[in-house]
């Protein structure tokens, strides 16, 4: 039997191969979509070049929507209100807030014929991924008769009532009243018109309101691509233990708190540290490690290309990661990928992604507390060493099993059906591949 593909218009205002973050998860996961169904990604002008540079054909495979005329103005003033690069996301989130609608706006005047006349199965908004951020065409869809898909979203995990400095020095002021976004209009106007939301986080999940949850499904945002991860990592070898940092030098990822905690082992020649990632914390971090005399044992890397980071993580033993607010947690995934366990705070995204048997997690507390589950778990884990290179295994089947971009996209192929009412019982994508661990 031929196996029906509906037919998809995947909305992905960011969607670009050469970025990171959000723009490479809208790319990834549209890709992944076109082998279970028949795709027409529309995006933002700002991707075209290198969407075109990956090989797909502009008007066959893509629209590419201009709305720098006005999304461009406000995204300036948003990089003056955040207060620094890297700074202020909730502000920036805001701004996106304003000016998004304008870019359904543009798809639903280049699109909405197509729509009305039923050349789509489904509409599917993939980003942007902030839960505050609504979606005019979710009504226009509905009333059209097309269903509307929209997620994964994620975003708003609340900050740890320990960490308000580290709050305050992320200029996160409008966090404090973020959760007044619930109440606006167009939010619950789209999701009451989604066939399907897909909730990327389970705190997203738990903010959906409940009236709406039984087509609420829970899929985290972030997959690997194999053919991007393709070293292997031996951990648990001889040696110093060799652990591995990665991400921005911000406050909120903790990269003081590992200096800290992995101290008396670097001082002694029982550890090494490498440190990926740049940004306002890296003099004061250089500086932290001479005062601790470890700086002989630290390797400050800077910002890396995304090849040369997995030459460093996969020479690892552990990605210690001791981060307070993590939306997504790709960080994990990758290291996973590699064969490569984690350390990390039992809080939010990567703690979703790790299971027992595939690394740690320390409990959420005040500095001192992290602090101090950190050393003792890096000082059980350098005299532990099979432990390590079993976790790494195990790791690798996890993300085999679940967490590739082509598994990504059959979890969400069942929600198609499910809404296209080509299966009857509700889809769990989640636990569909349960039993497939060693694949």
């Amino acid at each position: 039997m031929t196996q029906h593909h509906p037919r998809i218009l995947i909305i992905a205002e960011a969607a670009n191969p050469e970025w990171v973050s959000v723009p490479l998860i809208g790319w990834s996961l549209s890709r992944a979509l076109a082998g279970v169904a028949d795709v027409h990604l529309v995006t933002q002008v700002r991707n075209r070049e290198a969407i075109l540079r990956a090989g797909l054909v502009e008007g066959r495979d893509f629209t590419a929507i201009d709305s720098e005329a006005f999304a461009r103005p406000l995204w300036a003033i948003g990089e003056k209100l955040r207060g620094g690069g890297g700074k202020g996301w909730t502000t920036l989130q805001l701004i996106n807030a304003l000016s998004y609608p304008h870019f359904e706006r543009l798809v639903w005047r280049q699109f909405g014929a197509e729509i009305r006349a039923g050349r789509y199965d489904i509409v599917h908004r993939i980003t942007p991924l902030s839960p505050t951020i609504s979606s005019p065409l979710a009504a226009k869809c509905a009333r059209a008769g097309v269903r509307f898909v929209l997620g994964p979203l994620n975003g708003g995990v609340p900050w740890p009532k320990e960490f308000d400095a580290e709050r305050r020095q992320e200029k996160e002021w409008l966090s404090y009243i973020r959760g007044a976004y619930k109440a606006l209009p167009g939010r619950r106007r789209a999701l009451k018109h989604a066939a399907a939301i897909i909730a990327g986080s389970r705190h997203t999940e738990c903010e959906i309101p409940s009236a709406m949850r039984e087509k609420t499904f829970y899929i985290p945002e972030n997959a690997i691509d194999p053919a991007r991860f393709t070293k292997r990592a031996s951990p648990g070898g001889a040696g110093p233990l060799r652990a591995s940092f990665v991400g921005r030098l911000v406050p909120y990822k903790g990269p003081d708190m590992l200096l800290q905690a992995a101290s008396p082992l670097l001082r002694d020649g029982r550890m090494v540290l490498d440190m990926v990632g740049d940004g306002p914390m890296l003099p004061g971090l250089k500086a932290q490690a001479e005062a601790l005399g470890v700086s002989d044992a630290v390797t400050f890397h800077g910002w890396m290309d995304h090849g040369a980071v997995q030459d460093v993580l996969a020479g690892s033993d552990l990605m210690a990661f001791p981060s307070i607010r993590e939306f997504g947690g790709g960080v994990v995934l990758e290291a996973m990928a590699l064969g490569v366990p984690s350390l990390i705070v039992d809080y939010a995204g990567p703690a979703e992604l790790l299971t027992e048997g595939t690394g740690w997690a320390v409990p959420l507390g005040d500095r001192a507390t992290i602090i101090a589950g950190f050393r003792a778990e890096l000082e059980r884990l350098e005299q532990d060493r099979p432990a390590l290179a079993k976790a790494g295994r195990a790791g690798l089947g996890r993300v085999a099993a679940r967490f590739t971009w082509d598994r990504k996209a059959d979890q969400i192929s069942e929600v198609y059906k499910w809404i296209l009412g080509e299966r009857n019982d509700r889809p769990e994508p989640m636990a569909d591949r349960q039993n497939h661990a060693a694949e």
